[in-house]
């Protein structure tokens, strides 16, 4: 009761205190108000629009990183053609990648990758010369990050990326993209390396490049899912004499190879998550190669013969085509449904040009083929298991070189590849690999390049022999070079051979046994890595 009588005398004093307030007094006081909140409203609108823009700047104005750690140990061992053998059994690595991205709007993307890749305690590339005899440096820098080098950081990747909806008004999302490419670690060869697919095929190309692409996304006017098409252009060398180098810097320079440069097409027919189909077709302009220099010593008589790389020369033209399927899922639920299957089909030729003196051994256009079959297998939510077998013909070159296998690339293979490997995801940023990679090569040159030294193709089984039979005819190979080799021509005349075949064939002998101590026969690459990477 008392508090009804309470508020009942509040409410009176305040409608006595309204009545006596004049209506214009009480309108004014409204509009005084009102004006004081609309410019309350006004300035927390400018404030919040301020702190929209500082928002937006610290999300997307900073190039976001990431970092991958990769700690291995490999044993390596090579048979070589003259019965010997040569390895390590603990070459402890180091590679750091450092990731950047950065995306200002939904069009523009930025992406880059900064490198290190050395052995445990060792700089392999101590001076410029060897940096450049090997293509660690300035003559074409295609596995510039791949080989163990130093602990120096390099950009092993830099691009822009442009993201179009629509293409002249057309419903075909396209991409252009310019700049260090995303070259390595392609489709298919992502697998093993527990990477995602980067832009090549991996059969094919896994060799860094400078250079552009250009993707059309085809699937929304043909109504096939993921099919796309897709232009890329690279630069694998230039020839431009360095600052200081000459008078004229940056001038053409006779005294390098040309320009070495490569175009093609990836097509891919068909994506749809589970079933993806990748082709390509391309052509390598100006290819580099060395060819063998032969020196005689000795005698006229009973002369000796060594043999040493030219410098790199323009051998020609090399194509290169493959199709490349993946399965992703052999069910729809179940084991399976986690399980890939992969094959993939590739062919190259050859193009020699008229200065060169041929290339991969031959004067005249050669074609190899190479076919590749894999699975990778769940082992609980944390592992999978695979298994890989890939074969190469007698003139099979691709461009793999960047291929992350300490014995070479399994892929540029003239003869038969086996691979094992078991990958465990331990924590959500660390893993652990163990891999074991054999190669048996049938022909030489696989690790090669495009010339008649290093790539030329030969039977391993026929340098065998050539070998065995020199040293069986009084033949010998030593610091200089093969030795007594009027010996052998005179041994083999005696067995009733003409003298000009005899000295054609003591010459081959030679040459037969200076190759063996330097023909891998066989590799075996078996190898444990801890990575960290977030």
């Amino acid at each position: 009761m008392k508090k009804i009588i309470s508020a009942s005398l509040v409410l009176a004093m305040a409608v006595t205190g309204a009545s006596a307030m004049t209506n214009a007094q009480l309108a004014a006081k409204l509009n005084a108000l009102e004006s004081e909140l609309a410019d309350v409203k006004h300035k927390l609108k400018k404030q919040n629009k301020k702190i929209n823009k500082v928002k937006a700047h610290d999300a997307g104005d900073n190039i976001k990183w990431g970092a991958d750690l990769r700690t291995a140990i490999d044993n390596v061992n090579y048979d070589l053609a003259n019965g010997t053998s040569a390895g390590k059994s603990d070459l402890m690595s180091l590679r750091l990648w450092l990731n950047m991205a950065y995306a200002p709007d939904s069009h523009n993307v930025f992406k880059g990758q900064l490198s290190m890749n050395k052995a445990f305690g060792a700089d392999f590339a101590p001076t410029l010369e060897l940096q450049r005899s090997f293509g660690l440096g300035s003559l074409f820098d295609w596995t510039g990050n791949e080989a163990l080098v130093d602990n120096s950081l390099k950009v092993r990747q830099a691009y822009w990326l442009y993201l179009g909806d629509t293409l002249f008004g057309a419903d075909i999302p396209w991409t252009f993209s310019l700049g260090r490419r995303p070259s390595t670690g392609g489709f298919l060869a992502n697998l093993r390396e527990d990477d995602s697919a980067q832009s090549p095929l991996g059969h094919l190309i896994n060799v860094e490049f400078d250079g552009l692409s250009s993707k059309l996304d085809l699937s929304n006017i043909t109504g096939v899912p993921g099919m796309s098409i897709k232009l890329c252009m690279g630069k694998g060398s230039q020839n431009a004499t360095p600052l200081f180098g000459s008078a004229t810097p940056y001038a053409e320079s006779a005294d390098q190879i040309g320009d070495v440069d490569l175009t093609g097409f990836i097509f891919e027919p068909y994506n749809d998550g589970q079933f993806i189909v990748k082709a390509t077709v391309y052509r390598g302009f100006n290819v580099p190669g060395q060819n063998a220099i032969p020196s005689f010593g000795g005698t006229p008589l009973n002369p000796s013969l060594s043999l040493s790389p030219s410098s790199f020369i323009t051998t020609g033209d090399m194509d290169g085509a493959g199709i490349s399927v993946l399965v992703d899922g052999l069910t729809d639920e179940g084991y399976l449904a986690d399980a890939k299957v992969f094959g993939s089909f590739a062919w190259t030729k050859s193009n020699p040009n008229s200065t060169g003196g041929g290339m991969l051994g031959s004067i005249e256009s050669q074609t190899g083929t190479s076919y590749w079959f894999g699975t990778q297998l769940p082992v609980n939510e944390q592992g999978v298991f695979g298994l890989e077998y890939n074969h190469g013909s007698e003139y099979w070159r691709p461009f793999t070189y960047s291929e992350d296998t300490m014995i070479g690339s399994k892929l540029a293979t003239r003869g038969d590849a086996f691979e094992a490997y078991f990958t465990y995801q331990l924590t959500d940023a660390l893993s652990a690999q163990v891999r074991y990679t054999k190669i048996d090569y049938d022909y030489t040159g696989s690790q090669g390049f495009f010339g008649n030294f290093s790539g030329a193709s030969n039977k391993i089984s026929d340098i065998k022999d050539g070998a065995q039979a020199f040293a069986q005819l009084g033949g010998t190979v030593d610091g200089n070079g093969a030795n007594n080799i009027g010996g052998v021509t005179s041994n083999l005349i005696a067995s009733g051979m003409s003298p000009v075949q005899a000295q054609q064939t003591a010459g081959a002998l030679a040459g037969a046994a200076l190759f063996a101590p330097n023909v891998v026969e066989s590799a075996q690459d078996f190898r444990f890595y801890l990575r960290y990477r977030f």
